[in-house]
């Protein structure tokens, strides 16, 4: 709440006080008569500047359940996102190894059928299928290592994004009951200056005497015991 609305909220209920301060009291009676019009005009006012944080903190309230669970959401649709990568990777990575064991197969039968169409020319044909043997092997193992690490940096990655969606939900919710906070802490800041601005009007008013009159002197002045039975001023209405 600005200063002038904290002003203006402050004029309007000593405007209530003196209202009520200089109305005129009803005969044997600690009730007093206000004009009901200017009295209903003062309020409307009061009303119009009291803080529009008010509706919002209590919009912010009702939408704090709608924010933690489209956070929780995100996450979950993150996490899913994170799952189906890895996976994607995890069967990518196995195809192309399956498809090098498969390479290194019909490279090791071609060595092997070149070694064997070759044999003449070599030292011996067991020496030709030892070093067949000993190629296919290895790209045999290059393939599954090749494999492994695809495996592991695809699982690697699946776990950070997982990491990574769970901090972006915790977060958002730290930022919306936050949020909350900060405004509900505003608002009872607010309403307690209201609450002091209503005491002081309240104490503005005096105690009141023995007869139940709200000041021992009568700022109308005394009452004429003959018009007693006189009906109220039009347009106004008991307190």
């Amino acid at each position: 709440m600005t200063d002038y609305t904290l002003a203006r909220a402050d004029e309007i209920l000593t405007e209530l006080v003196e209202l009520v301060e200089t109305a005129r009291t009803v005969p044997m009676s600690s009730s007093c008569v206000v004009p009901r019009e200017r009295t209903l005009d003062l309020l409307d006012a009061l009303r119009e500047v009291l803080p529009p944080e008010m509706a919002a903190a209590r919009r912010m309230v009702a939408d704090r359940d709608t924010l933690v669970a489209a956070a929780q959401a995100e996450a979950t649709e993150l996490t899913e996102s994170a799952r189906a990568t890895a996976g994607e990777l995890v069967a990518a990575a196995t195809a192309e190894s399956e498809a090098l064991i498969t390479a290194a197969r019909t490279e090791a039968h071609q060595g092997r059928q070149a070694a064997l169409a070759e044999q003449g020319e070599l030292v011996s044909s067991a020496t030709v299928h030892q070093l067949a043997t000993a190629e296919s092997a290895r790209l045999r193992a290059e393939a599954e290592r090749y494999a492994a690490q695809v495996r592991e940096q695809a699982d690697e990655y699946a776990v950070e994004q997982r990491g990574q969606a769970r901090g972006y939900a915790g977060q958002m919710r730290t930022d919306a009951r936050g949020y909350a906070d900060r405004t509900l802490s505003e608002l009872a800041d607010q309403l307690r200056r209201m609450a002091a601005t209503a005491d002081n009007g309240r104490a503005a008013l005096g105690p009141l005497d023995p007869a139940g009159s709200l000041d021992p002197v009568d700022p109308v002045g005394p009452v004429d015991p003959a018009g007693s039975d006189a009906p109220a001023d039009e347009g106004t209405a008991p307190a």
